[in-house]
């Protein structure tokens, strides 16, 4: 596989792609790794976790710069997101030692449970936060005590090849931390179908996510899916509306808007529609969009060419747009910030699909009823952001709105201390926070009688 870099096109790695006969010969070594990683002392395993973080930490320049050349990230954020990974693992190496049953009350005798590991994992890794979302099921999963197997995108494998050295580095056993590259339908599609594979953690698209799941049926296969988004920015008349607006382009257009939490649908109330439209044409002015490994670079290209035809047949000459922002010419996969503004968004496919581009359609409405209609008028639902001044209001529409991760008067969804997921068809169940290792160990109940 050729790893491109999006912002010169030029090739900077080729990795070989892993077949299923190599898939199989990882999954056994990951099962026959599992019995001594899961007998390692919880604060064995805990230091090993640290060591592990430490390790990135100690190589978090070169993590970024790898993800700057083979997902055409900005350096700042790829050094955000080696900075994610590092913090992802310390969070979860506090978890070994805390992964406690309970003691239930019960005639005759004492009831036990355990939380024990479920065995081997795989987690598909998408190309658009190649090492955060890296973290988030690798973190849990092994302070868990499960051995897991890493498949990453096609077109951003580097990373995930350099932590899985790094964590041999820190002295995690061999087959505990695996990465297979290869092709969905090959790697990805053999590590769901697999008998072996006890869990498949996937963040991408629902249409693959769909797929997954009818996988994973026949063997009943544990899943956890992030997918798709459609999120809102709801902005009310008495909104700081100098604040939403020099907020809302980065809501959407950070990662070059691939991002499923992309507030790439902005919501305005009609009496401020106007001024907010004012507002948000000199945010988007101002966003800078280049070379990523610049330091004043914000934005960056999209991942590939494809994806580059994809997010404009979204924008075609007749497009409603109000206005735009800018982008290099010349070699890369570049696409200037759009917004759109169409009379009726109902009928248009960039208010209802997933553009995983930086386009934003906007919309007025009338009061707190057709906000949050507007809002639900989605099969997604994963995240959004309220703007308004009135605690009672902010409550109110997001106790209504279907999106498991809302912000009010910011735009921060994901943290990897707090849990996230999907409503609808965003997802099925639910990573990071605490209750993020439930989903990677079964309970076993257990009754002890007292009586003779």
């Amino acid at each position: 596989m050729q790893v491109l870099n999006p912002a010169t096109e030029q090739v900077v790695a080729t990795v070989p792609a892993s077949s299923v006969e190599e898939v199989d010969a990882a999954v056994a070594r990951a099962r026959a790794a599992f019995p001594a990683w899961r007998a390692v002392a919880p604060g064995d395993r805990a230091r090993l976790l640290r060591a592990f973080a430490e390790r990135i930490d100690l190589h978090a320049e070169e993590l970024a710069l790898l993800e700057v050349r083979q997902a055409g990230h900005p350096i700042g954020q790829a050094r955000w997101e080696a900075g994610n990974l590092r913090d992802t693992l310390f969070y979860y190496s506090a978890a070994p030692e805390r992964l406690t049953g309970l003691q239930i009350p019960v005639a005759g005798g004492v009831d036990l449970t355990f939380k024990e590991p479920l065995g081997v994992v795989g987690v598909i890794v998408p190309w658009n936060f190649p090492m955060p979302i890296l973290g988030w099921g690798v973190a849990p999963a092994l302070a868990a005590g499960n051995t897991v197997l890493v498949k990453p995108a096609e077109w951003t494998p580097l990373t995930a090849l350099r932590v899985a050295e790094l964590a041999l580095e820190a002295g995690l056993p061999e087959g505990v931390l695996q990465v297979v590259p290869g092709e969905g339908p090959v790697a990805g599609r053999r590590l769901a179908d697999h008998p072996d594979v006890r869990k498949i953690v996937f963040t991408g698209s629902t249409r693959v996510g769909k797929e997954l799941m009818a996988a994973c049926a026949p063997n009943v296969k544990r899943l956890t899916l992030e997918l798709g988004g459609k999120s809102a920015n709801i902005v009310y008349a008495d909104a700081d509306l100098e604040k939403a607006a020099a907020t809302a382009p980065y809501a959407v257009f950070e990662n070059a808007g691939q991002d499923c939490c992309a507030r790439s649908r902005i919501l305005v109330q009609r009496d401020v529609y106007d001024r907010f439209m004012g507002l948000l044409e000199t945010a988007v002015a101002g966003v800078v969009v280049g070379d990523p490994e610049q330091e004043k670079t914000e934005v960056g290209p999209l991942i590939s060419a494809p994806h580059l035809a994809k997010v404009g047949s979204y924008v075609p000459s007749d497009a409603p747009v109000a206005f735009r922002g800018s982008a290099p010419e010349g070699p890369g996969y570049w696409f200037a910030p759009t917004v759109l503004a169409p009379a009726d968004v109902r009928g248009f496919p960039a208010w209802h699909e997933e553009v995983f581009g930086p386009v934003v359609t906007v919309a007025p409405f009338t009061d707190e009823a057709d906000a949050i209609a507007l809002a639900n008028d989605t099969a997604y639902g994963l995240s959004g952001s309220i703007w308004t001044r009135d605690v009672g209001r902010a409550l109110r529409t997001a106790r209504a709105i279907e999106a498991g991760n809302l912000s009010v008067n910011s735009h921060s969804s994901v943290r990897y201390w707090t849990p996230f997921g999907g409503y609808k068809q965003s997802g099925l169940g639910r990573e990071l926070g605490p209750d993020a290792l439930d989903s990677f160990t079964e309970t076993k109940n257990v009754f002890l009688s007292t009586e003779l």
